[in-house]
């Protein structure tokens, strides 16, 4: 069935989703002017957007769960698009931080299970998308760290040895891929404004991941319609006429 199909007749309407799947970046996406709500907004009638972030999460359980988020069914109950965005807490020093840790090389090959995972349940590569961890920020981090009583856990170098990762699987793959940590400090900028706490997205860290996102998952629904038809084209004598046909306008 074709992504822009819907059921007929009066019948169930079948809602596209897209899946965004990941750890705390994702969990806390939708609130107020976070880059998942800011793309459920942008996504208003032409598909649900489904936040499936797990804060503290890293790859190492993100595959274990996800064939219990995602299941092989009908082709209308498979996402229109997926994001994959872990690295953040994979990319934990180990001596600081062991039960979060991944190593570089269980990492890359854990999210290239998950792709092939996705596959297998009938999700093609086209329709994922994966994001490398952003940028860190040590000082401010570690500050947060102090805080709770431990030495700084994550350095910068390091995520960015799990973003290369990520764009490693990404090519290998077929997918596509945004370079969050490239991106943020591109022409050596301060990527500072972008993070409330070195680690999580800022305001500014949600519009800056939105404005980049969306054009790659744009490609994956720009074809979707609305569902329903515009409140002055219903209509007014038999308003059954317009709104038990297909559904999109």
């Amino acid at each position: 069935m074709a992504l822009c199909e819907r059921a007929v007749s009066g019948g169930a309407l079948v809602w596209p989703r897209v899946l965004l799947f990941g750890d705390s970046i994702t969990q806390f996406s939708f609130q107020q002017g976070g880059w998942g709500a800011l793309l459920a907004d942008r996504l208003v009638r032409k598909c649900d957007v489904l936040n499936r972030g797990f804060s503290g999460y890293n790859t190492r359980w993100a595959k274990i769960i996800l064939p219990r988020l995602i299941r092989k069914g009908s082709g209308v109950e498979n996402p229109v698009a997926v994001t994959i965005f872990f690295g953040a807490n994979d990319c934990s020093l180990r001596d600081e931080n062991p039960k979060q840790h991944v190593p570089l090389e269980e990492y890359r090959a854990n999210l290239r299970d998950m792709v092939q995972y996705l596959r297998s349940v009938d999700i093609p590569g086209e329709r994922i998308i994966l994001i490398t961890p952003p940028p860190l920020g040590e000082a401010a981090w570690e500050k947060e760290c102090l805080l709770k009583g431990c030495k700084l856990n994550r350095l910068n170098s390091v995520a960015g040895e799990y973003a290369n990762a990520c764009l490693t699987v990404a090519r290998d793959c077929g997918t596509e891929v945004l370079d969050l940590w490239t991106l943020m400090q591109k022409d050596k900028q301060d990527f500072s404004s972008y993070l409330s706490d070195g680690l999580h997205l800022s305001p500014m860290g949600n519009e800056f991941l939105f404005l980049n996102l969306w054009p790659l998952l744009d490609k994956k629904v720009s074809s979707l319609p609305w569902l329903l038809p515009y409140w002055k084209d219903v209509e007014e004598a038999k308003p059954e006429r317009s709104l038990l046909g297909d559904g999109d306008h």
